[in-house]
């Protein structure tokens, strides 16, 4: 299963407000932002991968923090050697390669990257996107043309990793080899995988526009759903904890 797919389940996350799910997510990323303090931007990890777990994401959560740290150490490399600020730590000769301050921002821009993602990327996995974006049309007015468009593109992109890694073993069950070191050969293997899914994509999307124009694409208004999206005390309860995280990231 696609990291990002939704979830069915019956959680407290769950049974939340698309649109407090949306803002909770955000806020609970800028409090990890925010936070110049190592330990509690970890912490702020180790929270979201316990919330993850009541909802029944545990698995998923730490193979997409995995997955995540693998970007943060990239930017981890890049702050340790370009930030000059602090005490020597490490000397090549008479060039300072790693001070304290690099070592500092480094860890700690690389947490920021796991920390504030996480919950974002989590959120597409308790929430459906047609749920999210009936919530942005009816409650906040959102024309449907633009909450389309953009829920339309993260429900798409769990759709192309899933066909991608299928052409991926379709091209191997045809004895292409993808395990190759050879870095030229790497990028002549290339053709193979994204002409098809270049060629599948825009049959989607050639589908998708015909069944939006036959259901009435244009017709659509913040009145034309049936479906409500009623705000209720666990929502104000979600928002005001994760709004006491940001306070504490600030005050920390």
């Amino acid at each position: 299963m696609n990291l990002l797919q939704y979830q069915p389940g019956d959680s407290f996350l769950h049974r939340l407000n698309p649109l407090t799910k949306l803002a909770a997510a955000f806020l609970y990323g800028a409090a990890c932002i925010v936070s110049g303090n190592v330990f509690l931007v970890t912490a702020l990890i180790l929270l979201m991968l316990l919330i993850a777990a009541t909802a029944g994401l545990g698995a998923r959560a730490v193979k997409l923090t995995r997955n995540l740290l693998i970007l943060g150490l990239f930017m981890f490399v890049i702050q340790l050697f370009f930030v000059r600020s602090g005490d020597p730590l490490l000397r090549v000769g008479s060039m300072t390669v790693v001070t304290t301050g690099g070592l500092t921002s480094a860890l700690l821009l690389s947490l920021r990257v796991v920390a504030a993602m996480l919950p974002l990327m989590l959120l597409f996995a308790i929430t459906e996107v047609s749920d999210l974006c009936g919530a942005l049309v009816k409650k906040l007015h959102v024309p449907y043309r633009y909450a389309f468009i953009v829920t339309t593109a993260f429900r798409f992109v769990p759709l192309f990793t899933s066909e991608f890694h299928d052409i991926e073993d379709a091209q191997r069950s045809r004895g292409v080899e993808y395990d190759t070191r050879n870095i030229v050969k790497k990028v002549q293997l290339v053709a193979p995988l994204f002409v098809p899914l270049l060629t599948s994509s825009l049959r989607k999307v050639d589908a998708g526009a015909v069944s939006a124009e036959m259901r009435g694409f244009n017709l659509r208004t913040y009145k034309s759903g049936y479906q409500q999206y009623p705000f209720h005390p666990a929502d104000i309860a979600a928002v005001a904890v994760v709004v006491g995280l940001i306070v504490v990231a600030v005050v920390l």
